[in-house]
């Protein structure tokens, strides 16, 4: 095996451990409540401790990796993570169970940015849009299968046991990076961690924005993903409202993950052809159709919903995937880490804000206005702030583009 297929391995495999801790802890939920005596606020700080951790880690992430090297950080991350795993299923109070996690949220955040960064680099430009499809794949799939199966481990045998099927997959993503990655010298000197070199580092990342590609594809993915969860959530509510049973709403999922792997698929075998700007365009179009169109749901037994969530999955699948491809091309291997950092603060910022967004809108409108209207309007104001990054996108050059991915 290729090494750089090596660390896109073992990149998948935390990345994997990831979404499954985003995704699958909050079926377990109710059976956390029951057990440690936990109230609802408690219970919103197991997924939120994780969140904070993931977070806070990206930034002191790139001066971790100058440190002690990538190597040694990846086998460290995932060595915490077991250990966090294995204390969180441990853990006897929910005070002790969110502390755990957001250890774990730590370590978890490690995994990704500098994961990230060694993958990228090892793949040449013209071999990113293989790559980027395959990690939203992954992306698309375990938060799609997760809560199933969570759900089966918690209903079998304890909720504890979610957090300890943790450990194989942890341990073998460990001992493949033992086994796989190169090592490399460490440092002559150590950069101390200080305010001044976290100012430095985002000063890097500050400079990093003057690429009009990352600029972009941080745009683009700030607004497509985020606004699609937000209007998931309000879409959950309005359904409800319709007449569809829980089931009816949790199975348009499929449609979507179905017409998200369309367009992961045609970013992928597209992308060196066209460019990014054609693919944006439509993924945006399919997104703001999908959610521009789900007033026009009046019953709950009609073929709409099923054919606005594979837009909306199609489209955004698409721009994520597109995005993504975008973002990396034309930056040097030496600020890879920097660029990975700036990214996933822009996507964990694309997952907060974009449900904060939209159901504090629907929040606001349904104080001064009847329902109906404000499902209307909340999905109108959904529509325009998906269509946001168009100007940017139509301004790029896609020749200059093609140019950067000619072999």
């Amino acid at each position: 095996m290729a090494y750089r297929n090596k660390i896109a391995l073992v990149y998948l495999l935390g990345f994997a451990l990831d979404l499954v801790n985003m995704f699958a802890a909050a079926i377990a939920y109710p059976a956390i409540s029951q057990e440690l005596q936990a109230s609802v606020t408690q219970l919103a700080w197991v997924g939120n401790a994780y969140m904070l951790g993931l977070t806070l880690i990206i930034l002191p992430s790139v001066w971790l990796a100058a440190v002690f090297g990538e190597k040694r950080l990846i086998m460290a991350s995932l060595l915490m993570f077991s250990v966090a795993s294995w204390c969180v299923a441990q853990s006897a109070t929910i005070e002790a169970l969110i502390g755990w996690r957001l250890l774990q949220g730590l370590a978890g955040g490690l995994l990704i940015p500098v994961g990230q960064a060694l993958v990228y680099r090892h793949f040449p430009v013209r071999e990113r849009a293989r790559l980027t499809s395959v990690i939203l794949l992954v992306a698309l799939l375990v938060p799609a299968l997760s809560p199933a199966v969570g759900g089966w481990v918690v209903q079998a045998g304890s909720w504890r046991w979610l957090f300890y099927a943790n450990l194989p997959l942890a341990l073998l993503a460990l001992l493949l990076a033992a086994c796989w990655l190169a090592s490399h010298p460490r440092p002559a000197s150590r950069p101390a961690l200080s305010y001044q070199s976290v100012a430095v580092g985002a000063l890097n990342m500050a400079r990093l924005l003057k690429s009009p590609l990352l600029r972009v594809a941080m745009l683009t993915y700030l607004f497509i993903p985020g606004i699609f969860i937000g209007t998931q959530l309000v879409s959950i509510l309005y359904l409800h409202q319709l007449g569809l049973s829980p089931a009816q709403t949790g199975a348009l999922m499929l449609p979507w993950a179905l017409a998200s792997a369309l367009g992961i698929s045609l970013s992928r075998y597209q992308f060196n052809r066209l460019g990014p700007k054609p693919l944006l365009v439509l993924g945006m179009t399919a997104q703001a159709l999908g959610i521009g169109l789900l007033t026009r749901i009046d019953a709950p037994d009609t073929w709409l919903p099923i054919a606005l969530y594979g837009l909306m999955g199609f489209g955004g699948s698409l721009c994520s995937s597109t995005a993504q491809n975008t973002a990396f091309i034309d930056i040097t291997p030496e600020h890879m880490g920097h660029a990975s950092a700036l990214w996933n603060i822009n996507r964990q910022l694309s997952f907060l804000l974009g449900p904060a967004l939209m159901m504090a809108l629907y929040g606001t409108l349904t104080a001064i206005t009847s329902t109906p209207h404000a499902f209307a309007l909340c999905f109108a104001i959904g529509c325009a702030l998906t269509l946001v990054p168009l100007v940017p996108v139509l301004r790029l050059d896609t020749s200059r583009v093609l140019a950067l991915l000619a072999p």
